[in-house]
């Protein structure tokens, strides 16, 4: 059970407060998860420019990252959220089910970034050289092992925030993996 109450506009900074006007103008609404990170004066500002920073990967890579480690931290929140994502940015419900169990048996190139970031989120960034080559021959960049890296510990932070509060879930229930 949650210890953390999800704050509303009125109980957060003017900041952040302003925040949430651009989250709620943008996306419709203000994610629980995001409007938790409103508790502090910093993180939820900081939080969004990190995950909003260019990066070297597509927006759908990127889901693939997510996907993938938020199944290895089993984030609750966060496998609904990009559940959610992931297949407003093509992917069908059955490429999403493989993409959280590391695989991508559609797309030979994001398989091998689907086991790149399952490898480092469950061996704690001392990733199996194999991998890491099977990576590189697939055509990806030393700057992309880079970012990988970089996204594997954004969506890491949302993870461990959704553990740590238990703050209700305001996305679909993504499937239970069988």
């Amino acid at each position: 059970m949650s210890t953390f109450n999800v704050p509303t506009k009125n109980e957060v900074s003017q900041k952040n407060q302003e925040i949430f006007n651009q989250l709620e103008k943008g996306l419709g609404f203000v994610p629980n998860l995001y409007a938790t990170m409103a508790y502090s004066e910093n993180a939820l500002s900081n939080f969004l420019n990190f995950s909003n920073s260019k990066t070297s990967f597509s927006v759908k890579e990127k889901e693939v990252i997510n996907l993938a480690v938020s199944q290895v931290n089993q984030c609750e929140y966060c496998l609904a959220a990009h559940t959610a994502i992931g297949k407003m940015n093509g992917f069908s419900d059955s490429e999403v089910i493989e993409l959280r169990q590391g695989k991508a048996s559609f797309d030979s190139k994001l398989e091998s970034l689907a086991k790149l970031s399952k490898n480092i989120a469950e061996n704690r960034g001392a990733t199996d050289t194999v991998i890491v080559n099977s990576f590189f021959n697939a055509g990806y960049t030393k700057e992309n092992l880079v970012d990988a890296i970089t996204l594997v510990g954004e969506i890491t932070i949302t993870n461990y925030l959704h553990k740590t509060t238990e703050v209700p879930v305001d996305f679909p229930q993504a499937e239970a993996l069988v």
